[in-house]
């Protein structure tokens, strides 16, 4: 009857995520785009969970592999190169055009690959010194996108990459309206049902890894570190492959954030979305996947809907206030509570090893 019940409820919750767009887009399609963005953030949440909340490995420069999947997509779907490099206008004189296939494991391997090399050096390091290390690696990246655009124009700067080519499937344009059945999808909504497959997909790996042996190691290291090596678990590989699987969904949330919103600067991959994005985390529910779900869906969506909070409480101050700074000291207010109210999260992991109690 329980397994009845559960199955029930999975294909409610299905329906459920199938209209969602198809509602929203009557409300407007800036809903939409707020839902998309979302789910950007819970493929980069769950990402940031294999490495804080089941390795606990503090990481305060996750943004950093956003960025390099970002650029990786814009370097290869726009003109950028081919003004930069007069070869490769030669060959591709409007721009590249690389197809997903391609573009999606490429963004996500460099990401990938630069996670190990992150690990490599931070291998003895824990806590706080671990944490500054990660976000200075996160600001070198930032900054490096933000002055590689001399002597050879190769990211434009802090202007940015413009004019990326929106994601192609079998000839199928997500950039463009299309209606299939009677029913009208925006391109925010073509989107949507994408990042819905690739967050489905996510969940999947990121469960199976936590169940497995792998998974079972990284919690052994995040508990106590010396018993997990008395034990012979290779911590070494077991942080690498952590740092490394981290940054591959990094990779991949940036390349569908470059191509949805056609459009990538260093601005939108400051220290502060790190801190959002561990936040996210931590206050979800470490190492619990419904939570961290939870947490990235609450955190990305409050400051789009504090705008309609923050904007009436703009005008009963006189205008004295800026509304973008009342939105943050909301935020903030709103993540105190949070952390008083629940220390271990809005929806944390069951407690696992408690005693059995045995009645009298």
């Amino acid at each position: 009857m329980k397994q009845k019940n559960q199955l029930t409820l999975f294909v409610l919750a299905g329906i459920a995520l199938l209209v969602l767009p198809l509602l929203l887009q009557h409300a407007g399609n800036a809903w939409v785009r707020i839902v998309d963005n979302s789910l950007l953030y819970v493929m980069l949440a769950l990402g940031l969970n294999i490495v804080v909340g089941l390795a606990g490995l503090l990481d305060l420069g996750y943004i950093a592999f956003y960025a390099l999947g970002a650029y990786s997509y814009a370097m290869l779907n726009s003109p950028q190169l081919s003004s930069a490099f007069p070869a490769v206008a030669a060959i591709f004189p409007h721009g590249l055009h690389t197809p997903l296939w391609l573009a999606l494991p490429i963004g996500a391997v460099l990401a990938g690959i630069f996670g190990v090399l992150l690990g490599t050096p931070t291998l003895k390091l824990r806590g706080d010194y671990l944490a500054i290390v990660t976000l200075g690696f996160g600001e070198i990246i930032r900054i490096f996108l933000n002055n590689l655009d001399a002597p050879i124009n190769i990211t434009n700067g802090p202007k940015g990459v413009d004019l990326i080519s929106p994601i192609s499937l079998f000839g199928f344009n997500l950039g463009k309206p299309h209606t299939l059945f009677g029913f009208h999808f925006a391109s925010v909504s073509q989107y949507y049902y994408l990042f819905l497959i690739l967050v489905i997909f996510t969940v999947i790996i990121c469960h199976r890894l936590q169940m497995s042996r792998i998974g079972r190691a990284w919690m052994a290291i995040r508990e106590d570190e010396t018993a997990a090596k008395a034990m012979g678990i290779n911590t070494r590989n077991m942080k690498l492959l952590a740092f490394g699987m981290g940054a591959t969904f990094g990779g991949i949330s940036g390349t569908m954030f470059s191509a949805f919103q056609g459009f990538v600067s260093p601005e939108s991959f400051s220290l502060m979305e790190s801190v959002m994005v561990v936040a996210m985390v931590v206050l979800g529910g470490m190492g619990y996947l419904p939570g961290v779900i939870l947490g990235a869906i609450l955190l990305s969506s409050l400051p789009e809907v504090l705008r309609y909070v923050a904007t009436p409480l703009q005008a009963m101050t006189g205008g004295r206030i800026d509304a973008a700074i009342l939105r943050q000291l909301l935020i903030a207010l709103a993540m105190i509570i949070v952390m008083l109210l629940r220390p271990r999260g809005l929806w944390p992991a069951p407690e696992h090893g408690k005693s059995l109690q045995v009645k009298k």
